[in-house]
């Protein structure tokens, strides 16, 4: 059997298994000491199944060789988890006895955990975490409040690899406990048709309107965004269609590139499913995912109607990414699909009727699954070619099977290896420390603490996946907002919202690199371009860690009164960056517009000073849209004179 044979034999036998697998632990749990190991080690065999080793120095069947050791590597450690899982949930952490066997596979599991992330992110990640690692060993040497006493390579293992934290820890267990499920719903639902669907709905929407074909890429990937959660999938999935289509109506590729990567990254904000990220707050803030599910609503619409917004207003200023009227748009009719909408709106219900998030994805994948199996029966009533038709099916569903797999092993490897990070960061103290020294170098001053910490954010974000920025953002950051009086749920989310924007921030943003390689465009412009793009959203997460009500707490009016906050101030905020409200707008308003964008925000909602800028928005959008055009039109034209 060739290379190419046994590993499609083995990422099909082995996604499978771990599909069987993490649906019998819904129902017979196994021992955290079982149960998250065998979760890492599957999705590590499958990351150097599906991302074969590939070095210049070495042939294809020496790297080929040197990935089989790799699989027995893990295989043996599968083997040690399993004979002493007991032993391993029994024994008291820094009492009981290391011994050689588990200093032996605590090694090969950092080894090869190590290699799995350069392989699926890259060196980004990795750079982490070696220099993590270093931090660990050589603690004693780092000056000030860097320094500690460090650990000795028994202490870091049984950190590590030993007990219910470090790789086996928070981290993994949302992988097993949501991320698996979720990441194998969106696969589910977008082999059954369901991507395609939520573009042609786009389209639908808004083909038509100023600025059409961006406005249709903006609903599809929010749509899409709202079951995948990442940045880069939503762009590889709804980015192959609407990309062309922004082109042919006008967008450079580099504008086309950028919108995609715009409406794409904010998926991760977008509920249900939000990002990955929103498992791991739910883990950290120990609370029920519907709980953050709910609060992700209003800055979501926030981020999409500011993105919206400033789209129409491009359109309108540019007069370009328009649909030529009577084009076609090469779409099939949406109602004879609709039923393909029942799998999301199962789980929301489900999430809805208060069952757990878990049960509400496994839902959700059946119903994908009877959508699947119900169309193969009735296509083989129509058919003579019975037997043909099934295999068609089948093979829908392995193709199911695998995607969901695959993408859930390339989640799964890079959040368990940050639970080295977090193991490191909070065993020698260190999240403790910067947090105290973050809030002396800015001052003590809130506004101050916070610039430095988007600043942190979107650098972590340069190359990181989204998750793993978070993660560390949350360890780092969030405790120096809490002292500085910004709310627990508030503080996460205000990190969060800014680890995503990093997706789409120069000179490293991952979501604006794939979509600038589906547009053919230049990676650095497409990027620049999203990010001015984005600059219409950067200060909703002011608006919500100021104003809770905005992450849904407190009364239904202090809700609704929050709403028209945020919808106030960030409107005048996109009017202010794009410099159009029925004209171009002078500098001397776009500085009216942004200032008064800036007093909303910023003031705590209802106050006076809040109301003073709430008005100046009005009083300008009146000025915008009744006088100034007015005014315009009345001016006569200077006279020419004939001097023929």
């Amino acid at each position: 059997m060739n290379q190419a044979n046994w590993r499609t034999t083995a990422r099909l036998i082995l996604g499978l298994v771990w599909l069987a697998g993490q649906i019998y632990i819904i129902y017979y749990p196994m021992l955290p000491m079982i149960q998250r190991p065998l979760h890492v080690l599957l999705a590590m065999a499958l990351v150097i199944i599906w991302s074969p080793l590939k070095l210049k120095r070495l042939n294809d069947k020496i790297c080929g060789f040197l990935d089989l050791a790799l699989l027995v590597g893990i295989a043996a450690t599968v083997y040690y988890f399993m004979e002493s899982a007991v032993r391993l949930t029994e024994r008291m952490e820094g009492v009981d006895e290391i011994l050689t066997r588990d200093v032996v596979f605590g090694i090969v599991v950092v080894l090869i955990m190590m290699e799995c992330v350069r392989r699926v992110v890259g060196w980004s990640l990795l750079g982490v975490l070696i220099a993590f690692l270093i931090y660990a060993f050589a603690g004693s040497f780092f000056p000030g409040w860097l320094g500690f006493s460090g650990f000795n390579l028994s202490e870091l293992v049984e950190n590590f690899s030993m007990t219910a934290n470090g790789i086996l820890g928070v981290t993994t267990e949302t992988s097993i406990q949501f991320i698996f499920y979720f990441v194998a719903f969106g696969a589910f639902f977008s082999v059954i048709g369901g991507s395609q669907l939520f573009i042609d709905i786009g389209l639908s929407i808004t083909g038509k309107q100023k600025g059409g074909a961006a406005k249709a890429a903006v609903v599809a990937s929010s749509l899409m965004g709202s079951i995948s959660g990442s940045a880069v999938a939503n762009v590889a999935a709804t980015g192959v269609f609407t990309i062309p289509l922004m082109r042919r109506s006008g967008l450079s590729p580099e504008r086309a590139g950028a919108t995609e990567a715009v409406a794409s990254t904010g998926g991760q904000l977008m509920p249900p499913i939000m990002g990955i990220s929103a498992f791991v707050m739910a883990e950290l803030l120990q609370v029920n995912y519907q709980r953050i599910a709910l609060a992700g609503i209003i800055p979501a619409l926030g981020f999409y109607l500011a993105i919206f917004l400033g789209m129409d207003l491009f359109s309108r200023r540019t007069g370009i990414g328009t649909m030529p009227a009577g084009k076609d748009l090469n779409r099939l009719p949406i109602l004879p699909r609709v039923y393909l909408l029942l799998p999301p709106v199962i789980l929301v219900f489900v999430l809805v009727a208060g069952y757990s998030a878990t049960y509400a994805a496994v839902v959700g994948i059946a119903s994908c699954i009877a959508i699947l199996i119900v169309e193969g029966a009735i296509r083989v009533t129509r058919s003579a070619r019975g037997g043909r038709q099934f295999k068609t099916e089948l093979n829908t569903f392995l193709k199911g099977a695998l995607d969901s797999t695959a993408q859930a092993a390339s989640v799964a490897v890079p959040i368990a290896a940050i639970g080295m990070i977090i193991s490191v960061a909070i065993q020698s103290d260190l999240a403790l420390k910067f947090s105290t020294n973050l809030i002396e170098i800015s001052g003590g001053t809130l506004i101050g603490a916070m610039i430095f910490i988007i600043i942190g954010c979107i650098i972590m974000g340069m190359g990181l996946p989204t998750v793993a920025a978070y993660i560390i953002g949350a360890i780092l950051f969030v405790p120096a907002l809490m002292d500085l009086g910004i709310p627990e749920l508030s503080a996460h989310f205000f990190v969060m919202y800014f680890c995503v924007l990093s997706m789409i921030t120069p000179p490293v943003a991952l979501a604006s690199y794939t979509a600038a390689g589906m547009a053919k465009a230049n990676t650095m412009k497409t990027s620049l371009i999203a990010f001015s793009m984005s600059l219409v959203s950067f200060f909703i997460p002011f608006a919500f860690a100021f104003d809770p009500s905005l992450l849904g707490e407190g009364s239904v009016a202090r809700i609704g009164l929050g709403c028209i906050s945020l919808l106030i101030g960030t409107g005048a905020w996109t009017i202010a960056v794009i410099g159009y409200l029925g004209g171009k707008l002078t500098l001397v308003e776009r500085f009216a517009f942004g200032t008064a964008a800036l007093v909303v925000i910023f003031s705590p909602t209802g106050h006076i000073i809040w109301s003073i800028g709430s008005l100046a928005v009005l009083c300008l959008l009146a000025w915008g849209f009744f006088i100034r055009n007015r005014l315009i039109k009345n001016i006569p034209s200077p006279k020419v004179e004939n001097r023929q």
